[in-house]
Parts: structure tokens; sequence; C-alpha cells
């Protein structure tokens, strides 16, 4: 039997306009060009009809297409429909400054009621001062448990961690858990074990959900508990978080005090979001733009991209300097000029590839001496191959090009030369900077840029004016 549907109202770009997302995921133009009609109709019902039953994930995106002042007219006049969960999913920027706009008694209803840590995520941008009036605003035991995690360091398990988990007796049976369970109403609305602590909740044990359910009414918890358990400490940086959920494959894991006592547990989907971030910003450090993000202002990016844009600006005066040195050799030979740019390229190149895999490494702890010995051995005999096989090829370029077999002679060697300096620079430096505290992902782009240029252009520059002094 055939059941016709009827057909989902389409206009002709091939989606429906009545969803949040078009077929490519992005925020439906159409959809978004309604609602800021309605913003700007003050149409309260049709906005909350538009709103309702959206996922913050999207309430988010939304948010983030608006202008400033659409967005804190849309939150206004959700009001107490506003799931303040969306302001975890924006850019940080977009978040910050719609809360300066928010009142504190507004916030404080919006945070109310939240998970810990998206809470936490969202108070912990205010200034001291507001941040202080909406936690008084709070029930007391609310506002002691963001007190608590707010007390972490910024980025920590701490601050990352939900306070929702479910603790019991080592003596209770599995039937006396399963009745508390039922009857308890204040539990977390997601958990994937039960942790078995006592009475001064240090963990003895975990219960998986799986092995618990299997288990009969009169087993006590502690027979079927899971004492090889991993804990993480509330304190520690919330990559390392990230690094053992990735290491051992965890879905949930208990975090602990100074006194080793359970106050929270780190969720697969918290740490989703940290490797995330982490990984945002490694990259966005070793292109020298910090933590920009794309709903910055103009001033913003500007203040951003400056500082390594003026240090980038000394390091090539200094390598500019070198060429400088072999003026006369220039002179001579108007080719060396057309030439000095690909030897130098090709050096940044190489360090950059080098430099990335490194600055990897270093970033999820892949490196012991062993392994540093080998990284340097592998990428420094990269290096020294690729030269060969470029200057090979570089070099019959320049011989026909030029039709002078000696600067071709000349152009292969800078590049071995300049090669093997690549890859030596591109894991030495950004080693070096681990070892001095300083972080890598930062800094490495323009000290193994400086050493490759000016490595390059003495190398050529200078194999040139003795070529042309012997010959």
């Amino acid at each position: 039997m055939t059941v016709d549907t009827a057909p989902t109202p389409e206009d002709d770009t091939g989606f429906d306009p009545n969803g949040v997302r078009d077929e490519d995921g992005h925020i439906n133009q159409i959809w978004l060009d309604t609602l800021r009609d309605h913003l700007a109709n003050e149409a309260s019902a049709d906005i909350i009809e538009m709103m309702a039953e959206l996922h913050p994930a999207d309430m988010g995106d939304v948010l983030e297409a608006l202008g400033r002042g659409e967005r804190l007219a849309l939150v206004q006049t959700l009001g107490d429909r506003f799931d303040y969960s969306a302001l975890t999913e924006v850019d940080e920027s977009v978040r910050i400054d719609l809360m300066e706009l928010l009142p504190n008694a507004d916030i404080a209803r919006g945070v109310s009621g939240l998970d810990n840590d998206d809470a936490v995520s969202i108070l912990e941008d205010m200034e001291q001062v507001d941040r202080d009036e909406v936690l008084s605003a709070l029930p007391t035991f609310e506002r002691l448990n963001l007190r608590r995690s707010l007390d972490f360091p910024d980025e920590s398990a701490g601050r990352r961690m939900s306070t929702d988990f479910i603790a019991i007796p080592p003596f209770w049976t599995v039937g006396q858990t399963i009745d508390y369970l039922r009857k308890e109403r204040d539990l977390p609305e997601e958990f994937y074990q039960i942790y078995v602590v006592d009475a001064s909740y240090t963990v003895l044990g975990t219960i998986p959900l799986d092995k618990f359910l299997r288990s009969s009414r009169q087993t006590k918890n502690e027979a079927i508990m899971n004492t090889n358990v991993l804990l993480v400490d509330a304190n520690v940086d919330q990559e390392e978080a990230a690094r053992d959920f990735e290491r051992y494959d965890l879905i949930e894991v208990g975090v602990v005090d100074e006194g080793k006592r359970l106050v929270g547990v780190l969720t697969i989907d918290d740490m989703v979001d940290v490797i995330h971030e982490e990984a945002t910003e490694d990259i966005r450090l070793l292109a020298g733009v910090g933590d920009e993000e794309i709903s910055d202002s103009v001033w913003d990016a500007l203040k951003s991209r400056s500082t390594w844009l003026f240090v980038n600006l000394l390091t090539a005066i200094l390598a500019s300097s070198v060429i400088g040195l072999f003026d006369v050799t220039i002179d001579k030979m108007v080719a060396l000029a057309v030439l000095m740019p690909i030897v130098a390229s090709m050096g940044g190149n190489a360090g950059t590839q080098t430099m990335t895999i490194t600055v990897r490494a270093l970033a999820m702890r892949e490196l012991d001496r062993r392994k540093i010995n080998r990284l340097v051995f592998r990428e420094v005999m990269v290096g020294l191959l690729n030269g060969l096989i470029f200057a090979v090829i570089m070099g019959v370029i320049a011989a026909l090009w030029f039709r002078n077999t000696g600067l071709g002679a000349v152009i292969g060697m800078a590049l071995i030369v300049n090669l093997f300096a690549a890859g030596l620079a591109g894991i030495l430096i950004p080693l070096g900077l681990a070892r001095l505290d300083i972080d890598p992902a930062v800094a490495s782009s323009a000290f193994v840029t400086t050493v490759t240029d000016v490595v390059g252009f003495f190398a050529f520059l200078g194999l040139a004016g003795l070529w042309f002094h012997l010959f």
C-alpha cells in the first residue's frame, strides 16, 4: 500500500524555508530575514513561535548571525524562554558583548538551573563585581557550587566539570541503589557510571551502568565495583584531561580536589569541545593571530595580528641585511635577484612542514628522549634528501633558463644547505622554546622563517660570490 504525503514546501533554492538551517548546514537566510522582520516589527508571538524548540547550538548560530541590537531584542523578547546555554555556543566576543547589555538580574535567572559547567563558562567572562551580583541572586547550594568551580584555575578540569553525579556507599545493594534512583528527583539528566564513595566522598570504585543493570538486586555494590579507577585532579589543565579521554577511550571520569574527594565529573561531550578549542588555539597561534574570532571587530583583529607582524618585520629586515652584504655580487649578475626568492621560499616551506609536525607532537605530549632523537634524525635526513632532489631539478632549470651551468650548480648547492637547515630548525627551535617554557606554537614560525631566510640568502649569495671569484 502506498501512502501519499504532502510535499514539504520548498522555494526555488531547494531547501525548506521553514527550517533554521539550509542544505549546507548554514543558517537559512530566508528564515533569518523573516526573524529580522519580526524583530523590527516587535512581533513577539511570531518570534517566540520561530524560536520554540530550537536547540541551543542553533540558537547560538542565530545570535552570531544577528546584529548587536537584534541579539538584545531577541533575548529580551524571549524572556524566560531564552535558554542561556546558547551563550556557550557563541564566540566569546559575542557572549561578552551580549552580557554587558543584559541586566544582571536577567543573567541570574538564566544561569539558574543550567548545568554547572555551562553556568561557569558564562560567569567566568563577567567582571568580578557583576559576577558577584549574579551569584548573590542564586540559591545557596547552587551559588556555593559555582563559587567552588570558579575558584579553580582558568581552563582547568574544575572549570569544565559538572557537579551533578551519583555517589553511593559500598554497603548498599543493587536493589537499594535502584530504589534510590527511582525515588530521587534531583539526579543528573544523563550519567554513564555510578561512583562508590566512603563517608568523606573518597572514591572507592565505579560501576558502569551496563554491569550495574546486569547484577541481581541482592548484590552489594562493593562486589561489582571497578577498583582500578582513573580520576582527574580538578586543578589539572583541561587539555591534560582531554588527553586522558583520548588515551583511555573514556566517556566519563570523576574529578577530585586536593583532598582526593569527589567534586564533579567530566564527560566526553565537554572534552570534545576542549579538543576543538585547543586545536583551534594552536592553529591560530601558529599563524600569529592569538585568540582572534570571526566575530571580532576590526580593532580587535588589528591588535591580535600587529604584534607578530612587527616581529616578522624585524626578522625580514635581518634577512634583507644579509642580502645587503652581497650587493656587489648581485650587481655582477641580475639573475641572482631572480633566483633568491626560490631558495628562501623552499626553505621556509620545508621548515614549516617540520615545525608543524614538531609542535603537534609537543602539544600531544608524544615526545620522549628516544622519540626526539629519532625525529631529529628523520627530519634532518628528509631535509637533506629533499635538498638533493630539488637541487638537481632547480639546478637544471636555472642552467637552461640563464644558459649558465655554474649558476645552476650554485642554486643547487644552496638548496641542499637551506633545506638541511630548515629540517634542523623546524625541530630544534620548537624543542628549544618548549624547554624554556615558551609556547612553541606562538613563537616557532617567526624564528624558523628567519633561519631559513638568512641561511638561504647567505648560502646562495655566498656560494655565488665564491663561484665568481674562483671562475
